[in-house]
């Protein structure tokens, strides 16, 4: 199970897109502007070429050359260009363990998420990382401090442990959802 929200801007009109659960071959919701739309995948998309999804049964055909958060891109979606923009929203600034049944999506990759994954609230630049690899925490501890929106964001240890893993590392840019640090 896994949850994205995103705002996106399709030629021009926003849209409020939801997804709560994602399963390939199986219909899902996604609840755009609120109103839930019935998804369907025939197989994991390869973003390289084109795949099928069908929309209340209705199959169209994708083809996305790149996806680029940070700035306008181009999405066919039965031939008909669409020029497609994703906006950042704001999140609280809370990190909190992740369930070990939760999955990410982040395009054009997924990645299963395990218990005490702590991933960034919203995108920004890693400004300082006050853990390494092996040393111990505690709830609360500032593991490393994000800037976004031009304003410094600490992100603390949602639980005691030690850090089997970090993934960042100062001046990097990061999007929301991404892994920053694993703690065991």
């Amino acid at each position: 199970m896994f949850l994205v929200r995103r705002e996106i801007v399709v030629d021009g009109k926003p849209y409020r897109v939801q997804i709560d659960n994602c399963n390939v071959k199986e219909p899902f919701s996604v609840k755009v502007n609120d109103k839930p739309i019935e998804v369907a995948l025939e197989e994991e998309p390869d973003y390289k070429k084109p795949f099928t999804i069908k929309v209340h049964g209705k199959p169209y055909i994708v083809e996305l050359t790149k996806i680029d958060k940070q700035a306008p891109f181009s999405v066919k979606v039965n031939n008909t260009l669409l020029k497609v923009e994703l906006k950042l929203t704001a999140k609280k600034i809370t990190a909190t363990p992740t369930s070990p049944t939760s999955i990410l999506i982040q395009r054009p990759t997924k990645r299963i998420v395990e218990e005490g994954v702590v991933t960034a609230p919203m995108a920004g630049k890693i400004i300082s990382v006050k853990v390494q690899k092996g040393e111990s925490v505690k709830v609360g501890d500032v593991l490393c401090t994000l800037e976004a929106m031009k304003m410094e964001n600490e992100v603390t240890a949602p639980k005691n442990g030690v850090i089997k893993e970090v993934t960042i590392q100062e001046g990097q840019t990061v999007n929301a959802d991404d892994i920053l640090v694993v703690i065991k």
